[in-house]
């Protein structure tokens, strides 16, 4: 359920999201991988409303895990093309969530 806040200073109007509101999907792919291995870093497909800090406390409560950093990045759509109509896929915000060293989240 989606509630409607007033805002305190410092922080933005709008919804007050819940954390499996959030996070959307989590993202797999070669490069996602690399970092979850490397770095302990996790991509996730997130909601375009939420702040870092709503990151950060949504992946905290589902995955039972400490956050150290959330980098966050509005990914656009691109141009496809089908026989003469062009266009676009949908964009999206994705984060990165780097974790501790002691803390791991296992999708598979």
């Amino acid at each position: 359920m989606v509630t409607l806040r007033r805002p305190p200073t410092g922080t933005r109007p709008g919804p007050v999201l819940e954390p499996y509101q959030v996070l959307e999907r989590p993202l797999i792919t070669e490069k996602a991988t690399f970092a979850a291995e490397r770095y302990n870093a996790y991509t996730f497909q997130v909601n375009p409303l939420a702040t870092k800090t709503e990151i950060k406390n949504a992946v905290e409560s589902l995955f039972n895990v400490k956050v150290v950093d959330v980098r966050t990045v509005n990914r656009s759509g691109k141009k496809r093309r089908y026989k003469t109509r062009v266009g676009m896929t949908s964009g999206y915000k994705k984060a990165i969530v780097q974790l501790s060293d002691e803390h791991r989240i296992d999708f598979y």
